[in-house]
């Protein structure tokens, strides 16, 4: 017979990064939009997160680091 605290802890461990990861998405959306944004989506682009997001009428690529500092690309 399984020990169903196991099956619960895996269960908990498995889900976590992705329940951290959208929290963190949330927030890099909420100070992309106290800076001004709108529209913003995310770029897959591995292990940085990269945004494209509408400022003053104009579509903006967007860089954001580990520590959340915004960067728009060139």
């Amino acid at each position: 017979m399984q020990n169903p605290c196991r099956a619960l802890c895996l269960l908990t461990v498995f889900n976590a990064p992705a329940a951290a990861s959208a929290l963190a998405l949330e927030n890099i959306k909420a100070r992309l939009e106290a800076a001004g944004y709108s529209q913003i989506r995310e770029v897959p682009s591995g292990k940085i997160k990269t945004f494209k997001a509408t400022r003053d009428g104009k579509e903006r690529s967007i860089l954001v680091d580990s520590t959340g500092h915004i960067q728009e690309l060139q």
